[in-house]
């Protein structure tokens, strides 16, 4: 980044910093130096996505990630004001549904399918020697071997990974949430188009995050709870057990309906407020409401652990359609919330905006499919583990298995692959005819060169290729209706017929029946599969350094929005890095009285934005935007058009100094900002030449690379322009500091490496 190896931290720690060159360390001290030239420094943030080796955890939290990613893909609107309120709600509700999934996917392995199928069946207690103490044949009847102990007992399981995820959203929450932002004054004319990531308040989430977390963390417990009490409940009413048995269980079942309501209603209670810096922490909520449910859930152990001598465990577990409920409200939440998406959509209509305003309901939908395959995943591997090699569903199977509707969704999952697999075939010819276009552009761009048909065909096959990045809109949206439409159908088999696809086709014509089958063994496969993989690659991640950087890149989009939807998402690094490069610019020129560039490539360009935003108008004013690269109109301007639609970007063009922005026809990442008037030459430069040389020239004798996103400090024009916005900053600074300054050099420069790795 610096262009030097001898670098030396001036300022932050270990997980982000900024550095300089060792010759710079002392720049304040010799002013007289750095008359002509800048002070570079480089903000180096990799230790906020990629970290240590426990990062590579954060694969779990996927589905949280991308849920929480909705939230802010919401369009951009006029007015409006109740709607936007509804629709933060729903993307709420549908966090807590994919809590409240997890832990009831934890449930069904620990409570279902081990302590109540497989220790009461003793063909699989017998196999299984650590299970012995709670089988009744092979413990003879042991104090254990009670089935509402034996869910006492498991229930141990879904409760601590509850506590796991509230300690590790808690620890996350102290090192990043809690960074303190710039002080600033807000604005009494503030700009209307002005982005909502210019307010003092954005990027300090800790006490929202506090709320969200007691709120799951209780639902989390409170299903765990409703898993032990119910089935205790219903054995109380349907055997005629004793009456205080009776009450105490529809009590504790009067107390789960009033809890989980009470958690509803903090969920919806209140959002994000981001106009001012909130400090306050709702202690009744953070504190007393996770505590509160942690002693219902006692007392729900309690009850179940009760002496019951005629109480067996047989089939399936009593309440196994919680899964077909929780499919159900979220698919209804999702169509819910692309009605709320509609109706902001049509009152903005952005032409630029993904699928009409609908990209948050697509990706909500895609954040609910990760959560069924990823919890199904595991109880089908858990129950085949167990059962052997039995299929679900045979009658001479040893254990029932999970519910019937995870292997109706995984007998879904062929089906998707095909759609998918088609809309590949699809861009696969789209992409053959761009990479055509593309040559007739290659060698009009090149017609003083000696042509060379592979080396034009490479370059128009590297932008076509580029080019299916704008494709991805369509692919997302058809996967997404496609994915709402299976679980649809996977929904109603299950419910309607009760029984695994391939015995619920058992009567039909031979084909129908076959197909059935073979859906449901490959998508049992299939999601073993994946499962399987999905470990693997965290088990590499955890070990390898350079697998954790490919993960960590993938956080840099997930993870720089706060967490709003879902407080076991991965952590929001903005909320560090944000603050970091603002009190560095802002302190800086308080200090000199100077002014700076601040450059950043892919990731870094949004970090830059955003930093910008954050400043006081007097700063922002004395500040030049370089980026190259750059995904601001490309993914955040389509996407999150809210906070980044043209309106948003045209203002902060209008409020920085300058700005300059370089891209390349071969970038699949990054692209022109794209703004409309005289803005739009202002900021864009024209396309970059990649690669520099078509053939051998003196200049370049070997052949020049196609560079793509990487290395725009490579090209001549990245020195041109940085040189052009110094020296466009450099006399007003001159002229206010007088003809000899006493503070260093009038100008600082901030550089920034590639994607997710640093900024500056």
């Amino acid at each position: 980044m610096l262009g030097d190896p001898r670098t030396v931290r001036i300022t932050g720690d270990d997980t982000a910093a900024i550095y300089r060159r060792t010759d710079d360390a002392d720049a304040e001290q010799r002013p007289e130096d750095y008359r002509d030239k800048p002070v570079a420094e480089a903000y180096v943030w990799c230790g906020l996505t990629s970290g240590n080796g426990a990062r590579a955890l954060w694969l779990l939290l996927l589905p949280f990630m991308v849920a929480n990613l909705a939230h802010w893909m919401r369009p951009s609107s006029r007015g409006r004001r109740r709607t936007i309120r509804v629709y933060g709600v729903l993307v709420r509700l549908v966090g807590l549904t994919l809590t409240v999934l997890l832990v009831a996917a934890a449930c069904e392995v620990a409570l279902d399918l081990t302590a109540w199928q497989c220790a009461g069946t003793p063909s699989c207690a017998d196999d299984r020697a650590w299970l012995g103490f709670l089988s009744p044949e092979v413990s003879g009847g042991g104090w254990w071997s009670q089935p509402g102990r034996r869910l006492s007992l498991a229930a141990l399981v879904p409760a601590a990974l509850t506590g796991l995820l509230w300690y590790l959203s808690h620890r996350t929450w102290s090192a990043y949430e809690s960074a303190q932002p710039y002080p600033q004054q807000r604005e009494q004319d503030e700009d209307p188009h002005r982005s909502a990531l210019s307010r003092p308040g954005f990027w300090y989430g800790r006490p929202f995050v506090a709320r969200l977390r007691a709120a799951h963390t209780a639902a989390g417990l409170l299903t765990v709870a409703a898993a032990v009490a119910t089935s205790a409940a219903r054995h109380d009413r349907e055997a005629g057990g004793p009456a205080l048995l009776d009450g105490a269980g529809r009590v504790l079942e009067g107390v789960l309906i009033a809890g989980g309501l009470i958690v509803v209603y903090v969920l919806c209670r209140r959002g994000r407020k981001d106009t001012t810096v909130d400090a306050h922490l709702d202690r009744m909520v953070v504190t007393v409401l996770p505590l509160a449910c942690l002693a219902v859930l006692a007392l729900c152990l309690l009850y179940a652990g009760w002496d019951r001598p005629g109480w067996v465990s047989s089939g399936r577990l009593p309440g196994d359609q919680t899964f077909g409920g929780i499919t159900l409200v979220q698919g209804l939440l999702v169509l819910a919330l692309a009605v709320a998406a509609a109706v902001l959509y049509r009152s903005d209509r952005l032409a630029s905006t993904a699928l009409r305003g609908l990209g948050g309901p697509c990706v909500a939908m895609l954040a609910c499919a990760l959560g069924s395959v990823m919890s199904g995943g595991v109880a089908q591997r858990v129950g085949d583990w167990l059962d052997g090699s039995a299929t679900p569903g045979d009658a001479d199977a040893p254990l029932p298995g999970p519910p019937v509707l995870l292997s109706w969704q995984a007998a879904m999952i062929p089906l998707l692959l095909v759609v998918v697999l088609l809309l590949a075939l699809v861009f696969g010819v789209r992409t053959l005819r761009r990479r055509r276009l593309e040559q007739a552009r290659v060698e009009r761009e090149y017609a003083g060169e000696r042509p060379h048909e592979p080396r034009t065909r490479k370059i128009a096959r590297v932008r076509a290729t580029a080019a299916l990045t704008d494709s991805a809109p369509v692919l997302i949206g058809c996967v997404a209706a496609i994915t709402l439409l299976l679980g649809a159908g996977a929904l109603t088999g299950a419910w309607t017929t009760g029984e695994v696809p391939g015995v619920a086709a058992a009567g039909a014509p031979g084909f129908i029946g076959g197909a059935a089958q073979t859906a449901q063994a490959l998508g049992s496969w299939l999601i073993g599969f994946g499962f399987i993989l999905f470990v693997t690659w965290g088990r590499r991640a955890y070990r390898d350094a350079s697998a954790r950087r490919t993960i960590g890149i993938l956080w840099d989009v997930g993870t720089f929005w706060p967490r709003a939807a879902h407080p076991f998402a991965p952590p929001c690094y903005a909320e560090r890095a944000v603050p970091d490069l603002t009190w560095r610019m802002a302190t800086w020129t308080q200090k000199t009285e100077g002014r700076l560039i601040i450059s950043g490539h892919s990731q870094g360009s949004v970090l830059a934005a955003a930093a910008a935003w954050q400043l006081s108008p007097a700063v922002r004013k004395g500040v030049g935007l370089l980026t190259y690269g750059s995904p601001l109109q490309r993914l955040y301007g389509r996407w999150f058009p809210a906070h980044f639609g043209p309106a948003a970007l045209t203002a902060l063009h209008r409020e920085v100094d300058c700005w300059r922005n370089l891209h390349r026809p071969t970038d699949p990442i990054g692209g022109p900002i794209g703004l409309e008037g005289e803005c739009g030459p202002a900021v864009d430069h024209p396309p970059l030449k990649d690669p520099l040389a078509y053939g051998r020239t003196q200049t370049h004798p070997l052949p020049a690379p196609i560079l793509g996103h990487s290395e725009y400090q490579a090209d001549p024009a990245f020195d041109e322009e940085r040189e052009e916005l110094l020296q466009r900053l450099r006399p007003a600074v001159t002229q206010g500091l007088g003809a000899v300054p006493s503070q260093p050099g009038p100008d600082s420069e901030g550089s920034q490496g590639s994607s997710g790795r640093s900024s500056g």
